[in-house]
């Protein structure tokens, strides 16, 4: 006769853990919050680090997280378990999201940007423009663009730095660009994109 010491096997356990995510599956198709919420708790931290590894990215890969969770309330849906394994099928949709926030983020080379016989070196008068603009800015905006783009400190640099937390410092950045980019449009002197 043999007595249980309690300790579950790696095998039963694997089994355990499966059951439990295709249950989870199961009623985050028929559209259960709390299922999801289970997969997102099961599997963000994969997704966040899958992300980050393409994006080299902590702030990028935080986005592309929640976007995955987000579009995971609709195509989940979608997925069939007999085809392939939930993890592979979610990071298969992380790396979709990952690539399409790279080809959106992808840089213009500069000769796209100047218009044909504009100087490459600095202008004075946009410069003063520039200047002119951030001046407008509310002083909490006006400092974490200086400090994000100018001094070059991420996102968590920056909120460690004035005491706000991150996601205030993402609001802040944000507004600040959007109140920037329509000051300089005033002016006449907005950075040109391609189209």
């Amino acid at each position: 006769m043999t007595f249980s010491t309690g300790a579950v096997s790696p095998a039963r356990r694997d089994a355990d853990e499966t059951e439990l995510v295709s249950r989870a599956i199961a009623r985050a198709k028929s559209g259960d919050r709390d299922a999801i919420r289970f997969l997102y708790v099961r599997y963000a931290d994969n997704v966040y680090g899958y992300a980050k590894s393409l994006l080299r990215d902590e702030h990028e890969a935080e986005d592309v997280t929640q976007q995955v969770f987000a579009k995971l309330i609709t195509a989940i849906r979608k997925y069939e378990q007999r085809e392939t394994p939930f993890t592979a099928w979610i990071l298969r949709v992380t790396y979709n999201l990952t690539i399409d926030t790279m080809r959106r983020q992808r840089m213009v080379p500069c000769e796209e940007i100047h218009a044909a016989g504009e100087p490459d070196e600095p202008n004075h008068e946009r410069a003063q423009c520039i200047k002119a603009a951030l001046a407008e800015l509310p002083h909490d905006q006006r400092e974490v663009l200086v400090l994000r783009h100018l001094v070059g400190l991420s996102p968590g640099e920056i909120a460690a730095r004035l005491g706000k937390t991150e996601g205030s410092i993402h609001g802040l950045h944000h507004r600040g660009r959007g109140a920037l980019k329509a000051s300089l449009a005033e002016l006449d002197v907005a950075p040109a994109t391609a189209a």
